[in-house]
């Protein structure tokens, strides 16, 4: 039989050793962890501090495993026979034995835990100012680079797709070739697991089509197919739309810079322009004579501000009229007169000098049936209205609206009747945003004009035209976020009419990440 102490029991004895294996196993996580250093001698400390009263079991197995864990050799044969003095201090309770181990884990890791590991990353601490931020032995930490030039893909809802700097100048070589820009949404043609079966299927009928073509399998006698389109893709004239800010430096830099890699790969021979949505028609002369080398910078700048144009504007664009001038590029005068714009403002479009006007508007049908239409109606309504802000009491948006599809009309007329007089042409438009974005303004009415001034013209059509955005704003693409606005036309009635902001937006620097909408891979 088991001698038992007064006041010991059985559940006591199990209490003792269940706390002691709890211990043991944190001491073995900490050891899995590697966190804890010299935990036997620690725990041995800590397990000394229990009190004799849990020991009072003699069984030989109890007494070996206490005889090892508590006390030494000696002390083993009399601990059941010893009884605490009274003046001794009363030994901790299982709460205090427990609650001090503890104590002395979590102290032991903390010691671990808080010397530097060699191993250990060296992440920047992105609170601090960007000056301080560094990494891997005092560098500065850099932010991953984004891309300054995308594509505003033609996708419902438009997308943008970034482009490398390596493949910037090569887009801008190929405009200034004349192919144009494609509306047409981009797909990716790389094989993969998606489109292998519609390859495989479609691909095939594709291939069996255009041998069918290439014989003449409809019966055509040359092979063409019996099409009246043209295969070769040639255009007679090509333009480029750069929506800027009149008043803004940085604008006026990026496009020179744009318009250096758009003229590289024009050759001798072929004409190519530069239209400036500042400068009124009556000027024509004086800045043809400055293009080529008859006036200088000071009787140019006289000339215009005589004409009504704001000083501030002339010298902010004064470096891109010297680059064209340098390249020996014509420039054109696309605006109405000022004093006809105030007319319309204030008397309506048609107390405007009968003459000038029909300058101004060619194609007086198509000017006058282009309100009617519901896309035109959807950019009006979306994009052309947002800007009225009147000038008096007796202002209102109808002459907001008549002031500027005038503007819009004498711009596009102008310019179609330079490139259909130039074959091969190119013609590059610079004006503000507000007038190019959504592809409304003069850059959505050329292919029209173009084909009233000249009906055999070819490749006049919306690939023809190219539109870029230059350093945009939220605001300025009618946006009511930080992101940039990519299209109007997104209710259920007005999708149909969807048009996107832009062919492509290009930036002087790197923009902020909460500009970009909708991005996808680099291309």
């Amino acid at each position: 039989m088991m001698n038992r102490k007064p006041g010991g029991s059985s559940s006591s004895f199990r209490r003792t050793h269940a706390g002691i294996f709890a211990l043991s196993s944190c001491a073995w996580c900490l050891l899995k962890l590697g966190s804890f250093v010299a935990v036997p001698g620690l725990f041995v400390e800590a397990f000394q501090q229990v009190p004799p009263s849990y020991h009072s079991h003699r069984t030989r197995t109890s007494a070996r495993i206490q005889g090892k864990l508590f006390m030494n050799d000696e002390q083993d044969c009399d601990a059941e026979n010893e009884k605490p003095s009274l003046g001794m201090p009363s030994a901790p309770t299982r709460r205090e034995a427990l609650v001090s181990a503890a104590a002395a884990a979590l102290s032991a890791t903390a010691a671990v835990t808080s010397a530097p590991s060699a191993q250990a990353l060296d992440i920047p601490n992105f609170l601090l100012p960007k000056s301080q931020q560094t990494v891997d032995g005092g560098k500065v930490y850099q932010q991953a680079r984004r891309a300054t030039a995308y594509l505003v893909d033609s996708t419902i809802p438009p997308t943008l797709v970034p482009f490398r700097a390596s493949r910037e100048a090569a887009i801008l070589k190929q405009l200034g070739m004349g192919s144009g820009t494609s509306k047409e949404p981009y797909v990716e043609e790389s094989l993969n697991l998606n489109n292998i079966a519609q390859k495989g299927i479609y691909g095939a009928v594709d291939g069996i089509k255009s041998v069918g073509k290439a014989v003449g399998g409809d019966g055509s006698a040359d092979g063409s197919g019996g099409g009246s389109a043209d295969l070769s893709g040639k255009k007679d004239a090509t333009f480029v739309f750069m929506g800027v800010d009149d008043a803004s430096s940085d604008d006026t830099e990026l496009a020179v810079g744009l318009l250096t890699d758009i003229v590289k790969p024009r050759q001798r021979g072929q004409s190519t322009a530069l239209g400036l949505a500042f400068c009124p028609q009556s000027t024509q002369e004086v800045l043809d004579a400055y293009s080529k080398g008859k006036n200088d910078d000071s009787m140019l700048i006289d000339a215009l501000i005589a004409s009504g144009v704001d000083r501030g504007i002339i010298e902010t664009n004064l470096p891109l009229l010297r680059f064209a001038k340098s390249k020996r590029m014509f420039l054109l005068a696309l605006s109405p007169e000022v004093e006809d714009l105030k007319t319309v403002r204030s008397e309506g479009l048609q107390n405007v000098n009968v003459e000038r006007r029909q300058n101004y508007v060619a194609d007086a049908d198509g000017f006058i049936a282009l309100t009617q239409d519901p896309k035109y109606k959807l950019y009006a309504e979306k994009s052309l209205f947002k800007d009225f802000v009147p000038l008096n009491d007796k202002d209102t948006p109808g002459d907001f609206f008549a002031e500027r599809i005038l503007v819009h009309e004498a711009m596009a007329t102008a310019t179609a009747r330079w490139a259909m007089s130039h074959p091969d042409s190119l013609v590059v438009v610079v004006a503000p945003i507000s007038d190019v974005r959504y592809m409304g303004g003069p850059n959505g009415r050329l292919p029209r004009v173009c084909k009233f001034v000249n009906p055999l013209a070819t490749g006049i059509d919306e690939e023809a035209i190219t539109t870029i955005l230059l350093n945009p704003s939220a605001k300025e693409t009618l946006s009511m976020s930080n992101f940039l606005r990519l299209e109007i036309g997104t209710t259920p009635q007005t999708l149909k009419y969807q048009t996107k902001v832009s062919d492509y937006i290009w930036f002087s620097a790197m923009p902020k990440v909460n500009v970009l909408p909708r991005m996808m891979n680099v291309r």
